[in-house]
């Protein structure tokens, strides 16, 4: 028989907080350019490098040799990456605030750079400080949807799949994520959520 459902593990951007490179970027490329910078140029292959582990100052001067006249604004990804995190998504942090008040543990696993995290982790230490654990994928060179990610994490959680609830905005993190046993919820927005929580009588 499955447990019952005692611990919520989220993902970090677009689940809590609002991830918009756009605002950001815009301050610093031309806007004639903007979006076949966003579209050739910021791509989600070259950041998912940040993610499992690569070194900022590796990655960005390659791509500075292969963008050079955006140079200015790809060095300007690292070391200001936290002003793309634009703060909380709607009722969210009510959410967070709600389950730590209720007692329910609170984790999460967030595909993030080991050198972006720890600048935006202690901006956001109002928030991070009710969470027990959180893995970040940077540090452990292993990122969502890899399921060694997931096992990991349990095993630092001390939690049985059954136990917990994994939440992401990510259709295939989520799918991982129940092929490891995790209950899962694919996020769209906090009032679903709620709803999805109240369910499962962990508010």
């Amino acid at each position: 028989m499955p447990r019952r459902t005692r611990a919520v593990i989220f993902d970090v951007g677009n689940v809590l907080y609002d991830w918009n490179l756009r605002q950001f970027f815009e301050k610093l490329v031309p806007a004639h350019e903007l979006e076949l910078f966003l579209r050739e140029v910021v791509t989600m292959d070259w950041h998912g490098q940040h993610d499992a582990g690569r070194p900022f100052a590796e990655t960005s001067a390659e791509h500075i040799a292969r963008w050079p006249r955006f140079a200015d604004a790809i060095a300007a990804f690292g070391p200001r990456f936290s002003e793309t995190v634009t703060g909380l998504l709607p009722g969210m942090g009510e959410i967070v605030r709600d389950l730590h008040a209720a007692g329910v543990p609170l984790y999460a696993i967030t595909n993030f750079s080991h050198e972006f995290w720890p600048p935006f982790r202690a901006r956001e230490a109002a928030i991070f400080d009710l969470f027990v654990d959180i893995v970040v994928s940077g540090e452990e060179r292993l990122t969502k949807p890899d399921r060694a990610i997931y096992h990991l994490a349990l095993r630092r959680f001390g939690l049985a799949a059954d136990e917990a609830i994994f939440i992401d905005d990510r259709a295939e993190n989520v799918v991982a994520a129940q092929a490891c046993g995790l209950r899962g919820h694919v996020f769209r927005d906090a009032a679903d959520l709620r709803a999805r929580l109240e369910s499962l009588d962990l508010l």
